[in-house]
């Protein structure tokens, strides 16, 4: 649907335009980032909102990770 998203479902996994992995540090530097198009290619513009949709998730993840350590 054009719509971006992180920790896809199996649903919604199938059905992606894009399939992205990114991995980050817990300051937000990358550890590995794999981008594929599953059908038509995708633009620049793209790819940037992917990839900060990406950080913030990864930023997410570490603020609850450390919490549950805390």
């Amino acid at each position: 649907d054009g719509v971006p998203r992180l920790d896809l479902c199996y649903e919604e996994d199938v059905r992606a335009e894009t399939d992205m992995n990114v991995v980050c540090t817990g300051d937000g530097t990358f550890v590995e980032v794999q981008g594929t198009a599953e059908g038509a290619p995708f633009n620049r513009d793209l790819l940037n909102g992917l990839l900060d949709l990406a950080v913030a998730g990864c930023a997410d993840l570490t603020r609850l990770q450390a919490a549950a350590l805390a």
